[in-house]
């Protein structure tokens, strides 16, 4: 079931936030306190209710698996997919156990069928080696830019 993610999922949002953190196979984990690093907080940080983004919860038991959430970031405040001030960028999680089901695809689809009447393009930041590139891929993403070994992708909704 996917719902509305609310400002009361505040701390659920920091949980995907961490789950959203791309590490290669075999790399170390990374430390929890990351996400509270300016670069990554600011994804998550002052969450209002203008801000769009959904929860994956288990039909059975109403525990999230999954979140996805677009936020507008600006010139002095971008993120790591950042395009312009009029496209948000979209952050996407699924925890370990629930990935490779299609969660994310149905996230994914969800949001943009849920904005494509509020923003004419949604932007990503991904890394090359992350299996989740054919995912952006295969829902319409195209490289907007590459630095070094991550691509900004760009999907156009207008």
């Amino acid at each position: 079931m996917i719902r509305s993610l609310m400002p009361s999922d505040e701390a659920l949002l920091w949980e995907m936030l961490y789950h959203a953190l791309y590490v290669p196979p075999g790399a170390k984990p990374l430390a929890k306190e990351i996400i509270y690093r300016p670069e990554l907080a600011r994804y998550i940080e002052g969450w209002q209710t203008d801000d769009i983004g959904f929860v994956a919860v288990l039909e059975s038991s109403f525990i999230p698996i999954g979140a996805v959430w677009i936020r507008l970031f600006n010139s002095q405040n971008s993120g790591y997919g950042y395009i312009n001030d009029e496209t948000p960028e979209l952050s996407i999680a699924v925890l370990p156990e629930y990935r490779n089901q299609g969660i994310g695809t149905q996230l994914i689809t969800h949001l943009l069928n849920n904005t494509k009447n509020v923003y004419s393009a949604i932007s990503l930041s991904v890394s090359l080696s992350n299996p989740a590139l054919r995912l952006y891929q295969r829902l319409g993403f195209e490289v907007a830019a590459q630095l070094n070994d991550s691509l900004i992708m760009k999907k156009e909704l207008i």
